[in-house]
């Protein structure tokens, strides 16, 4: 068998206690990493660790709009293991879903902190610690298609995901001199905890009208799927990309949806 892919390499990843995050911990745990899981729904991260394998992942509390709490986990990272090569920076609300006319203000801010700051945080004491040991490492974020088309999704949902490519960009720019590379990965609707709990639905619903609105067709998008995209852009085999904003969409992004398929 080939080498596994994250062999011997030590990853960060946040919003780890569900969906995407989730499935990145186990991917990466089963490609040979160790994996330090974030978040702050404590008894779901547990679970997720106790499932792999406390030899391999370890859970951590770690709430990404306080630079402190991210600090500390950098911290503990470097303590424990002495480096960090990956950080699958994930963790993201999807925030009010009211209109421009009636927006939710603080609910816009805290989106704003959660989606943007906190992953700025993330990305900042992660880079540090990967420069301190000369570390050429991967920077991975979650983004989504709202990053690229407006009307996928709430205006702070939208508004903070067009953010972060700009932050996965500036990172690029500045980190690539230290051999880091900086990415994000923009998926389509995927029936996450996250986006059920968002707009009230089963996961099967969630899906269902994904799959209608879908370009590419006869396949359902899962987190798992956005999981090994991850796992791509964390691996040597993407050793030369970097400020890439990679679309798991099935072409969702390049169509105009205003014309039916001939």
């Amino acid at each position: 068998m080939s080498k596994p892919r994250l062999e011997g390499k030590v990853a960060l990843i946040t919003g780890a206690a569900s969906g995407i995050g989730e499935e990145a911990v186990k991917l990466f745990v089963e490609n040979g990493g160790f994996v330090v899981a974030a978040d702050v729904q404590d008894d779901l991260g547990h679970q997720v660790v106790a499932s792999i394998g406390a030899d391999r992942a370890t859970y951590r509390h770690c709430d990404v709009r306080d630079e402190k709490q991210v600090e500390e986990t950098v911290k503990y990272i470097m303590d424990k293991y002495g480096k960090l090569d990956v950080l699958f920076s994930n963790a993201g609300i999807i925030g009010p879903l009211t209109g421009i006319l009636e927006l939710d203000i603080e609910g816009f801010d805290n989106t704003m902190a959660t989606n943007v700051r906190g992953v700025a945080a993330t990305i900042k004491h992660a880079a540090r610690a990967m420069v301190s040991k000369n570390i050429r490492g991967s920077i991975i974020c979650t983004t989504s298609v709202a990053s690229s088309l407006a009307g996928t999704g709430p205006h702070a949902y939208t508004t903070s995901k067009h953010a972060l490519v700009g932050l996965v960009r500036a990172a690029c720019s500045e980190l690539g001199a230290y051999g880091i590379r900086v990415n994000c990965i923009s998926p389509y609707g995927v029936a996450t905890p996250l986006s059920c709990r968002a707009y009230n639905l089963q996961p099967s619903e969630v899906e269902a009208n994904s799959c209608a609105l879908a370009n590419l067709k006869g396949i359902v998008l899962k987190a798992r799927h956005i999981a090994e995209a991850a796992l791509f852009l964390a691996s040597d085999e993407s050793a030369y990309i970097s400020g890439h904003n990679l679309a798991v969409d099935g072409g969702f992004t390049v169509v105009n949806h205003s014309f039916s398929a001939i």
